[in-house]
């Protein structure tokens, strides 16, 4: 399977494929699979992130009562696929520390 950026991910999920190749080597057909159904959902999170940015968390039903946004549970689904396509690869996902032990704060 080619390494090429897919050309349907958006400009931001693309420069994710790039990073996340160069940093962590994926080169297998399975490991770029999983990267870019990851990647679909993230772009699908940002989608759902922009019109709930634009609409608003919630919205009135028939009834005239405000309930969730729709799109809440596409970004829920869409955070949790990302996330579980991220760890599949298992990428190291903590920041490295400058120094040993715990993280300050924790």
């Amino acid at each position: 399977m080619a390494t090429k950026t897919p050309k349907h991910l958006s400009k931001e999920a693309q420069d994710l494929w790039k990073r996340l190749l160069e940093e962590y080597g994926i080169e297998d057909s399975p490991g770029l699979l999983i990267l870019q159904t990851g990647l679909e959902a993230f772009d699908r999170m940002r989608e759902a992130q922009a019109v709930i940015a634009k609409e608003g968390l919630t919205v009135k039903d028939r009834f005239d009562q405000a309930k969730a946004h729709p799109l809440t549970t596409v970004e829920r689904d869409a955070r949790a696929a990302m996330l579980a396509a991220l760890k599949a690869l298992n990428l190291d996902l903590e920041p490295l520390q400058d120094r040993a032990g715990r993280p300050a704060g924790r």
